[in-house]
């Protein structure tokens, strides 16, 4: 099953996001569930939220995937959401 991750950056936190930004991506390269992922820009253009796309065998391995993020370990996020998702085009 697919699983989307939709995460949204604590204002003013763009040193924390780039801090760990190297682990992040190890971390999604290495899960061997990372189907695409990419960060969300502001007006400014800098980075501030991501979505992710799971190939998982249920939702408490996305859940899983999620809390072991290297940025949701930082404190990172204000919000974040995780829904099944359907891929219906591309």
């Amino acid at each position: 099953m697919l699983a989307a991750i939709i995460c949204t950056d604590k204002p003013g936190h763009l040193k924390t996001r780039l801090e760990n930004r190297d682990a992040h991506l190890a971390y999604g390269r290495e899960s061997g569930k990372l189907v695409m992922a990419g960060p969300f820009l502001n007006e400014s253009g800098d980075m501030c939220g991501s979505l992710l796309i799971l190939e998982v065998d249920d939702m408490a391995d996305a859940h899983a995937f999620a809390a072991e993020d290297p940025y949701a370990k930082a404190g990172l996020f204000e919000d974040v959401r995780i829904e099944e998702w359907k891929k219906v085009i591309g």
